[in-house]
């Protein structure tokens, strides 16, 4: 049973998300709050799967609510997902920097919703596919951040490489095609590469392709 933490100030949002992840045989709500501040201490209190974040809230926001989820060790399998009713850039970087697993516009079909609760409890990154390209546009816009790149020195060359295809937005399944070897074999790159860069997740590692010039305008 996968189990969802609500956390937006509207109660009529709440309500909708509820009713429909409710709906759901593998899925529970097991707690709502109305603010960033409550949904951290609702997060610790109820250890969910996956939190919905809505990005623009009183008191404390969603990027802050995320960084202090990422930060807590306690809810290190907390997986959060902003929700937003615009994809602006600048939250989708401050969401992803902040330890986000995905971005979701909350006018996104009821079946992709579903969906992104069920991804993103598998530790997989999970953007909205109206923002992907810009963010990607964004990220090879900028010059590498410095020091950035450090921890390229401790992946392998096979490492590196399901990094960039991550980054790339491939599967296991496709990373594996790509570098002919098995799924599982992919699984193990991209885990090792995680835990090396201290990435939560997947979307952690698409952070750090960009961020490091490990993928740029040249290879993408």
């Amino acid at each position: 049973m996968i189990r969802v933490l609500l956390v937006d100030d509207q109660p009529l949002i709440r309500s909708g998300f509820r009713a429909l992840l409710d709906a759901e045989d593998d899925i529970e709500v097991v707690a709502e709050a109305a603010d960033g501040a409550q949904g951290v201490e609702l997060a610790r209190r109820h250890l969910p799967d996956v939190a919905l974040v809505d990005v623009q809230m009183p008191v404390v926001d969603g990027i802050e609510a995320t960084r202090r989820i990422a930060a807590d060790p306690a809810l290190a399998g907390v997986h959060v997902v902003i929700l937003t009713n615009y994809g602006l850039d600048e939250y989708v970087f401050e969401a992803l920097r902040a330890g986000a697993a995905g971005f979701l516009v909350k006018d996104v079909e009821p079946v992709d919703f579903l969906h992104a609760v069920r991804v993103a409890v598998r530790g997989d990154a999970l953007l909205a596919p109206s923002i992907t390209r810009r963010l990607i546009d964004r990220y090879v816009a900028e010059p590498p951040r410095t020091g950035a790149g450090d921890g390229l020195k401790w992946l392998t060359n096979r490492e590196r490489e399901a990094v960039v295809l991550v980054a790339r937005g491939l599967s296991n399944d496709r990373i594996a095609e790509h570098m002919v070897i098995s799924p599982l074999t992919a699984k193990t790159h991209v885990n090792r590469a995680m835990a090396k860069l201290h990435a939560r997740d997947r979307a952690q590692l698409v952070v750090f392709a960009y961020e490091s010039g490990l993928v740029t305008p040249r290879n993408r």
